[in-house]
C-alpha cells in the first residue's frame, strides 16, 4: 500500500499515513498525462486576438487614384491588403482553444502524477495547518521546514481558507489549491507536494 510521511508544523516527522492505492499507486500513463496537461493549458488561453479582413475595414468607396498615367500599380480600393490601413489576409481571429477531455481522463491523469510524486518521495502530509490571520512569515517558516530548498511547492488544503490564501499569495514558487480544485497540471508544475491531513480523505473521495 502507498504511504507518505507525516510532519508536524514544527518540522518533526510524525510517522506515516497509508494512502489509497486507487489514487496514489496508479501506473504512469505519459500519453494521458500529456493530453490532459495540454488541454488544461489550452483552456487558460483567451483566444482574443483578432484582425480585420478586407470587408471589415472602413472606407474603400472610391478608387484611390486613376487607373493609368500615375506610374503606380492600379488599385480599386484602399481596403485592399497591400494598401496601408487595408485588411489583413489570413490574420488571427477570435477562437476557442479548448480541447474536449472527459472528467474521468482528468481524474486518472491526476492520480498518475500524484502516484509519481509518492514514488519519488516528493509528497508529504502536514498534520495540521493553523492560520487564523493572513501573515506570510509563519507560513514561509512552516514551508521551509517541509521542503529541502526553494523548490516550487504545491500546498493542498481540505477547504478554501482566506487567511491561508492571503498568506501564501506573496510567497515565490508556492501555489495553494483545495482538494476539490487541484488538477494534474498543478501537480506537474510543482516539485514538492504538501497535503494537509484533512485533504487526503477528500482527495481519495473525489478520485476513487
Amino acid at each position: 500500500m502507498a504511504a507518505a510521511k507525516v510532519f508536524e508544523a514544527d518540522g518533526r516527522e510524525a510517522g506515516s499515513v497509508d494512502l489509497s492505492d486507487a489514487v496514489f499507486d496508479v501506473p504512469a500513463n505519459p500519453t494521458l498525462i500529456k493530453d490532459v496537461a495540454v488541454s488544461l493549458r489550452n483552456a487558460q488561453r483567451q483566444g482574443n486576438a483578432e484582425t480585420k479582413v478586407r470587408r471589415e475595414v472602413s472606407g474603400g468607396g472610391a478608387k484611390p487614384y486613376r487607373q493609368k498615367g500615375t506610374g503606380h500599380a492600379r488599385h480599386g480600393s484602399n481596403r485592399e491588403p497591400q494598401m496601408r490601413g487595408g485588411g489583413t489576409v489570413f490574420g488571427p481571429q477570435k477562437r476557442s482553444y479548448r480541447q474536449k477531455v472527459t472528467a474521468a481522463s482528468r481524474n486518472k491523469a491526476l492520480c498518475c502524477v500524484l502516484s509519481d510524486r509518492v514514488r519519488t518521495n516528493a509528497l508529504c502530509v502536514l498534520r495540521e495547518l493553523q492560520c487564523d490571520a493572513p501573515k506570510t512569515k509563519p507560513l514561509v517558516e512552516l514551508l521551509s521546514r517541509l521542503r529541502p530548498s526553494e523548490e516550487r511547492t504545491l500546498l493542498v488544503t481540505a477547504e478554501a481558507s482566506r487567511p491561508v490564501m492571503l498568506s501564501a499569495r506573496n510567497i515565490p514558487r508556492v501555489a495553494i489549491r483545495t482538494a476539490a480544485d487541484v488538477n494534474a497540471l498543478d501537480v506537474l508544475e510543482a516539485k514538492r507536494i504538501v497535503l494537509v491531513y484533512d485533504a487526503v480523505a477528500k482527495l481519495e473521495e473525489r478520485l476513487s
